[in-house]
């Protein structure tokens, strides 16, 4: 395969330098405008622009665009999670050893070692394969707007590849906790805490009684643990609070134990604690757990195998945060992630990627997308 590392990172620097937090709109325009060009210069690929709503743009990559069925759905994200002003703080720097930049691993470089497994694939291969690359706008903040599309357009696909960054330790994804997000809002009475407090109706009480039955439904052995990380109320110590607000955080490997847990946090509303107050729980994010079936352990051997034939030291993890994997594994499709160059710090000023790893992930995923055409 022609490769320049000088080249890759002046390839990749534009994606880098410009602020595309979820919901930065414009920079997620440049991002989709940039893939887009790419894909349009490489003979054979159509590109479809995706409406996501208040996210932006996604985008839908196919070589085989009137194909019912599709080979391998590849997947990767074009926002970040940092706030405008960013990129210019800190624009792509570089040592010997690594990369450095807004992004640069989680996942400008997944999405760039995408474009250049395929345009460095044998003809042959890709006239055998029906692939699609989807490039959602939001994954950040849970794919809300896009993953309905996503779904859709994976039902269809025999395998999913998730080209987020790989470990630190050249490790590869094969599973993710689920996890969901709640806010639940009490309402009560206010009254005075000194002439009438047997007048008032505390939210403050209520929310405390909810914050100790949620960590009574934490299950450390299963790995269902519910957090309650945020909590505001009350308007003086002199007054019975009439409202409160509780976020909790749930992750799960077991998606029938979450929706037990979901059940139960819905069906506390008609339960109050305390007489006189009204709960109302709302669902602002979820991701159901991305567990390894039969047919996904078949995936992980071919990787496994490409790995071996190029000499690439892999293993497999199981981490606590989601992907877009967990939203098509739970279609019952074979999903593996971590298909992207090595990188740690995510989600940090430290954020960087293993210049080293880049051209052996590019023929990784090239060689699996090879035997996949077999």
């Amino acid at each position: 395969m022609n490769f320049s590392l000088n080249d890759y990172l002046e390839e990749l620097r534009p994606l880098i330098d410009v602020d595309c937090g979820t919901y930065t709109l414009d920079g997620i325009e440049f991002i989709a405008n940039q893939m887009s060009a790419k894909y349009e210069a490489m003979n054979g690929w159509s590109v479809k622009r995706v409406d996501c709503g208040k996210a932006g743009v996604g985008l839908e990559v196919r070589n085989k665009p009137d194909a019912e069925h599709i080979d391998v759905m590849m997947i990767g994200h074009m926002d970040t999670v940092f706030p405008v002003g960013t990129a210019a703080e800190r624009p792509m720097s570089m040592d010997a050893e690594k990369a450095y930049g807004p992004g640069v691993s989680d996942m400008k470089s997944g999405l760039l070692n995408v474009v250049y497994a395929l345009r460095n694939l044998d003809q042959a291969v890709l006239d055998k394969l029906s692939i699609c690359v989807c490039m959602n706008p939001d994954e950040e903040t849970g794919s809300l707007d896009s993953v309905d599309w996503i779904q859709e357009t994976a039902k269809n696909a025999k395998n999913v590849l998730v080209a987020e960054a790989a470990r630190a330790n050249g490790g590869l994804v094969k599973a993710r906790k689920g996890m969901a997000n709640y806010k639940v809002t009490f309402s009560g009475k206010a009254a005075h805490a000194g002439n009438e407090p047997e007048n008032g109706r505390s939210a403050i009480t209520e929310m405390a009684n909810w914050i100790l039955a949620a960590n009574a439904m934490t299950n450390f052995e299963s790995g269902t643990t519910l957090n309650v990380g945020v909590v505001s109320g009350g308007a003086g110590a002199n007054i019975v609070p009439d409202s409160a607000t509780a976020i909790i955080d749930v992750r799960f490997w077991d998606n029938s134990e979450y929706d037990q847990v979901d059940t139960a946090l819905n069906g506390m509303t008609h339960t109050p604690f305390v007489d006189g107050v009204s709960i109302k729980v709302e669902r602002e994010a979820y991701k159901p757990s991305m567990v390894p079936s039969v047919q996904t352990e078949a995936l992980m051997a071919m990787v496994e195998e490409s790995a071996q034939e190029l000499e690439i030291s892999i293993n497999w993890q199981e981490v606590g945060g989601g992907s877009d994997a967990n939203n098509t594994a739970i279609l019952g499709v074979p999903t593996l992630d971590g298909l992207g160059p090595i990188g740690a710090g995510f989600h940090s000023a430290d954020e960087y990627l293993l210049l080293e790893s880049i051209e052996p992930r590019i023929k990784l995923l090239m060689r699996v997308l090879t035997k996949l055409a077999k």
